[in-house]
């Protein structure tokens, strides 16, 4: 005999639907009525044909786009590169800072002093100390490629926040996956890298995809240092116009790189939220 659910399974799951329905219906009125209220308000500004003229004039749209899209192949390049550097770097920084090991001591403090340093300073501060003090020392043996030190700048700037993650990753393990490890004969360090590691990664990727997109953000800020990205080759082209229009453009080829990846991370976080109710960890 099939299953037949009961009618008062039946009346919960109608009234069920019907609740989702309501809150659909009014998620998308008041869109609506927002949306309405703000287009109007901005298209009634007194202002609004000179900045619409300023801003989003579709002929310099179709004239920046190829060197704005040129100049984001740049920054893309970099976010690549500074990503992967940094995630090593700070790996390598939180296992320093989770060591017990009194020989590692020095290490530990040098990667505490290096997290400290490079949190404190703004992002701007270190392009400029980096772009514009490394070719000052006049080493030969040293590049003087805007780009590459750019990217030195972003990769010693986010692998202290990366490091950081990793180390709370580390740290939220519970002791007792180490005990257990050390149990079944693993040594310390087969312990870090087989047992703690994976559940520590696991933990914080959401939090470093968050960095990865504020790292694709900010590579943009090597265009202080004279590099044609994205930013720059729309600054090039409004100066030659006189129209703001090419950064707009800059701007949504940024968001349309930046969007997809906040959403895989929104999905991430949900699924890893789930798992935990579901495995009652919460």
């Amino acid at each position: 005999m099939s299953y037949q659910p009961s009618p008062l399974r039946l009346q919960r799951e109608a009234a069920r639907r019907r609740a989702s329905r309501r809150s659909t219906l009014i998620a998308i009125l008041s869109t609506v009525v927002i949306a309405t209220v703000l287009t109007i308000a901005v298209t009634g500004a007194p202002g609004f044909k000179a900045v619409k003229e300023s801003f989003f004039n579709w002929h310099y749209a179709k004239s920046a786009f190829p060197h704005v899209l040129s100049g984001l192949w740049l920054n893309l390049k970099v976010m690549l590169i500074a990503s992967f550097f940094s995630f090593i770097l700070g790996l390598l920084i939180a296992l320093a800072r989770t060591s017990h090991s009194p020989l590692l001591y020095p290490v530990r403090i040098l990667a505490t002093v290096f997290t400290d340093i490079f949190r404190g300073l703004p992002l701007l501060l270190v392009l400029f100390l980096v772009g514009f003090g490394i070719p000052g020392l006049q080493f030969t043996w040293l590049t003087n490629s805007v780009v590459v030190l750019g990217t030195v700048s972003l990769i010693l700037t986010y692998s202290a926040y990366m490091g950081e993650v990793i180390r709370a990753g580390i740290e939220a393990v519970n002791p007792a996956q180490r005990m257990a490890g050390r149990a079944l004969g693993l040594s310390p360090t087969q312990t870090q890298r087989y047992v703690v590691l994976p559940q520590a990664l696991r933990k914080v990727t959401p939090a470093l995809l968050n960095d990865l997109i504020s790292l694709q953000k900010d590579s943009g800020l090597i265009s202080t240092l004279g590099a044609i990205d994205a930013i720059r080759a729309a600054q090039i082209d409004a100066s030659l116009s006189f129209n703001f229009t090419p950064y707009v453009v800059a701007g949504a080829l940024f968001v349309s790189l930046t969007i997809p990846l906040t959403r895989f991370t929104d999905w991430l976080t949900f699924r890893q939220d789930r798992s935990r109710v579901q495995q009652g960890q919460w």
